[in-house]
């Protein structure tokens, strides 16, 4: 249940906040939102069945600003689930993702929206990226290389996939509309990536050249896990099930081709980045084939 309600009069922007047991960081992280020079927002926080202080700290921050709203699972249902309900909520023209953990400058919103205003053929605004650590501090000034103005859709797909690392444009200001036409944030590993690239496909991105976003990099962060924390944190209680990161990108990437309104040239072009991915992959491909059929067979065996 909501414990604030907003007005009447729809916001332009909503931050989505997905949190669980984000006690040590969230204050900080909401406290840099509340600051921002532009106020048009709401502020929806989706807790995941936390089991330390959160529901105490959103539930505080909520009675102080009215723009708070905040909604509590009944259980964890998984980092990616959280993140698409949270979407689900908004009623926006305007959307950003805000990790519980990260930090922004006060301009940051500010400067992605004029940015958005200014070219209406960009779905998404992000501005440049310190990496911080536990304690807040920046240990570097990151630069992803990436370049996804192109008025080509099938050069800004390649961009991304030959340059992206940390998927730090996802939590960048992007355009609603375009977002629901998307699969959205799916229950396996690398599902940001994937929505990544299908947005790319519907139009540019643009970097603000401020250094304003701060991500934290501390032990307890997605960006430190292994893949089997990270399916745990995907899709918990399955975790030990078989999967296949590869064959399941590739085959959520060809999907996405499926439904994007591209003309067939760039569909085309598109489709051959895939066969070539497929074929630079084939040791990892057949891996995880033999991989899965190892974990199968041995789940046959009599005890």
């Amino acid at each position: 249940m909501a414990s604030a309600i907003i007005g009447t009069r729809t916001p332009r922007l909503t931050l989505g906040v997905p949190v669980y047991n984000g006690e040590r960081h969230l204050p900080a992280a909401l406290d840099a939102l509340l600051a921002q020079t532009y106020e048009d927002f709401e502020l929806v926080i989706n807790d995941n069945g936390s089991t330390d202080g959160t529901q105490e700290i959103a539930r505080e921050y909520a009675a102080r600003d009215k723009r708070i709203r905040y909604y509590c699972n009944e259980r964890n249902l998984g980092g990616s689930r959280n993140h698409q309900i949270i979407f689900d909520r908004a009623r926006t023209e305007l959307f950003r993702w805000s990790a519980a953990d990260d930090l922004c400058a006060p301009e940051t919103v500010q400067l992605c929206i004029e940015a958005l205003d200014a070219r209406p053929d960009a779905v998404l605004a992000y501005p440049k990226t310190g990496l911080i650590d536990d304690h807040g501090q920046m240990f570097e000034e990151y630069e992803d290389g990436l370049y996804l103005e192109s008025p080509s859709a099938s050069e800004r797909f390649v961009q991304l996939y030959e340059h992206l690392r940390r998927c730090v444009p996802f939590y960048g200001v992007q355009r609603a509309n375009v977002l629901r036409k998307t699969g959205g944030v799916r229950h396996y590993v690398g599902s940001d990536i994937v929505l990544l690239a299908e947005l790319t496909l519907h139009g540019k991105f643009v970097q603000i050249p401020q250094r304003l976003f701060f991500r934290r990099m501390h032990a307890g962060a997605s960006s430190a896990m292994d893949l089997l924390g990270l399916m745990r944190f995907y899709n918990p209680g399955r975790e030990h099930k078989v999967f296949m990161m590869e064959w399941r990108h590739l085959w959520e990437l060809w999907q996405v081709l499926a439904r994007v309104p591209l003309s067939p040239m760039e569909k085309a072009r598109v489709a051959r980045l895939l066969l070539r991915r497929a074929r630079q992959n084939r040791d990892r491909l057949a891996h995880e084939v033999w991989t899965a059929a190892g974990t199968v067979m041995k789940s046959l065996r009599p005890v």
